[in-house]
């Protein structure tokens, strides 16, 4: 039997006096939830007040149900800060308003309707950006080191700094409003070009082989996720800041070089 959620009854479950609205997100908002997945409450509170119940994960009904809580000061940055904006902006769009005290909610959803990304919002992309190649250079040496040593833990941790990490980079840079969390791959791959070398090696770097064929290894998965940072470097390159750059540009020629002397030791599938 297809289970049929009483929203507006899991809202009174955790409306409390200091809620001010509570909308559901997610899948069930957009009207195309699987079997297994959650119900997403968003309650939406005062600076500074603790909302009761806690947010967090419920089991109810055998369903489950995830709240969470956001404050004024929150709900700005949604707005202002680019990284957010790409989460929240098309989720708010369609989301259903359970409770709403004062109209606090329709003001929300009606911002987001006519929010744009401008310019300011856009050079405010481009400076995350930089910083977070920067930030993910750890991650890259790691790698190195990683395949240098056969280390698992260090290829790991590069691995995900080269496939989330940079996936995250392009998606706010491109200003990908995503339609939710699990759209991420393949709105983030869409925009940039399916058939683009991006494309290919973050695939490459998540250890997804196109076209079937054998398994990548963790070994080649790095090394794609490597070559990625360098593609993504190159695609940054107009808008890298002056205090990032040179930090960025000495990484990629040292994974140029790394891996130059690597394939002349050990030629690896697809990439001789």
């Amino acid at each position: 039997m297809e289970f049929s959620p009483d929203f507006d009854a899991l809202a009174c479950q955790f409306d409390g006096p200091e809620v001010n609205a509570i909308v559901l997100m997610g899948s069930y908002a957009r009207g195309n939830p699987g079997p297994f997945s959650d119900i997403d409450l968003v309650r939406f509170g005062d600076e500074h007040k603790k909302l009761h119940p806690e947010d967090g994960s419920y089991l109810i009904d055998g369903h489950l149900v995830v709240v969470s809580s956001v404050n004024p000061t929150q709900v700005e940055e949604w707005f202002s800060r680019p990284e957010a904006a790409v989460n929240v902006i098309t989720g708010l769009r369609g989301a259903r308003s359970l409770i709403d005290r004062n109209g606090i909610f329709a003001a929300i959803q009606t911002r987001a309707l006519k929010f744009e990304w401008d310019a300011a919002m856009q050079e405010e992309a481009d400076v995350w950006a930089s910083q977070q190649m920067v930030g993910w250079i750890e991650e890259v040496h790691k790698g190195l080191e990683g395949l240098r040593s056969g280390d698992i833990g260090r290829m790991l941790n590069a691995r995900f700094g080269c496939s989330w990490g940079l996936s995250r980079v392009m998606c706010v840079h491109c200003g990908v409003l995503l339609s939710g969390d699990n759209a991420f791959y393949r709105e983030v791959m869409e925009t940039i070009g399916i058939d683009s070398e991006w494309a290919r090696l973050r695939g490459e770097a998540f250890g997804i082989q196109v076209g079937g064929g054998k398994s990548l290894s963790l070994r080649e998965q790095v090394i794609a996720g490597l070559r990625l940072y360098v593609v993504t470097a190159e695609l940054l390159g107009g808008v890298l800041q002056t205090a990032d750059e040179p930090l960025i540009m000495q990484t990629v020629s040292l994974i140029r070089a790394t891996l130059g002397r690597l394939m002349l030791d050990e030629p690896l599938r697809g990439h001789a």
